[in-house]
């Protein structure tokens, strides 16, 4: 553990928010290994809740074992029910209701960011799918080490840091940290249900020597550098080509004719998002700027665009007639 701690110590050095932060703690290998280490290296600087989505009869027990280990370890702990149906897209409910209750938790006890195991095999999985997918840059990123708390609403959760310490850890030496301790790791029988996503890719992955986790995990990085290097660049451009005008009520665009395609879907997410439009697909996005870039008109998220004269002007749609 002490190799393991000064491991770590380094990579939340370089992470941490200043205050207490909150744990999300599963009962599962990685999520306890995480608490683990957080208690070598920030023993009073955390807090740990357990969320029991009461999906599977075992699950209060589970949780009332994390809370038995916190115990033991003088760690303050908390259990948070949440109501879930059975049925469709039940891992994307789960997720959902799971990050609201988490970050409804951090934000009564006043916690700086909310921290999670997320770790090397999880980045490379979410990889393969949103290759799968055909997703673009930012989509194959996948988790970044610091991100917004997805989907919590509110106004100061909205700002919640999502931090993933472990991105650089693989999924066997987390268990191994478990194992050296003497804590038994619950064992959730829908990581091992093909019917998920998930469980398909991670099966193929882990069957094939030709995956290496560590790689794809460094390459998201590196994707993600460049998201961030296009982020800055669609800032500064944002700056130079776009105008108010009407009192507000419109922005125009002088973009130039060669602009990349890249850059350019991103001044149009900077247009959409300063009318308050829901952010888009990425399919949808694409084809507004084919639109555009053709000089004709074209609506998206109830945001108008006009080409016909050259500088593309955008404006509220108007509302649909009965």
């Amino acid at each position: 553990m002490k190799a393991a701690a000064a491991r770590f110590a380094a990579q939340w050095q370089a992470l941490a928010p200043e205050g207490p932060v909150g744990l999300a703690v599963s009962g599962g290998a990685d999520s306890l290994a995480l608490m683990l280490l957080m208690q070598e290296v920030a023993p009073r600087n955390f807090r740990v809740a357990t969320v029991d989505h009461g999906l599977r009869p075992e699950s209060a027990g589970e949780a009332a074992m994390v809370g038995a280990h916190c115990a033991r370890l003088g760690i303050a702990h908390q259990t948070l029910k949440v109501s879930l149906t059975k049925g469709a897209a039940i891992q994307e409910r789960a997720r959902a209701a799971r990050y609201g209750a988490l970050g409804g938790w951090c934000e009564r006890e006043g916690l700086a960011a909310l921290v999670t195991a997320h770790h090397a095999d999880d980045q490379a999985e979410t990889m393969v799918m949103r290759l799968n997918r055909g997703a673009g840059l930012r989509g194959l990123a996948a988790m970044r080490a610091v991100a917004p708390v997805p989907g919590v609403g509110g106004h100061r959760s909205i700002r919640l840091p999502l931090i993933r310490p472990l991105l650089s850890w693989r999924r066997a030496e987390l268990a191994g940290l478990v194992q050296a301790a003497g804590l038994v790791a619950v064992d959730d029988p829908s990581n091992r249900d093909p019917r998920h996503e998930r469980v398909r890719i991670r099966d193929a992955m882990t069957s094939a020597a030709l995956f290496d986790c560590n790689g794809m995990a460094a390459s998201a990085a590196h994707l993600a550098d460049a998201d961030a290097a296009l982020e800055w660049m669609a800032d500064r451009l944002w700056a130079e080509v776009a105008a108010e005008t009407d009192a507000g009520q419109a922005i125009e665009l002088a973009c130039p004719v060669d602009l990349p395609t890249a850059l350019c879907l991103r001044l149009l997410e900077r247009v959409l998002a300063r009318f308050g439009a829901p952010p888009p697909r990425g399919a949808e996005l694409a084809r507004w700027r084919t639109a555009m870039a053709a000089g004709g008109v074209a609506t998206l998220g109830g945001v108008k665009g006009d080409a016909r004269r050259g500088i593309w002007r955008f404006t509220r749609a108007p509302a649909h007639r009965r």
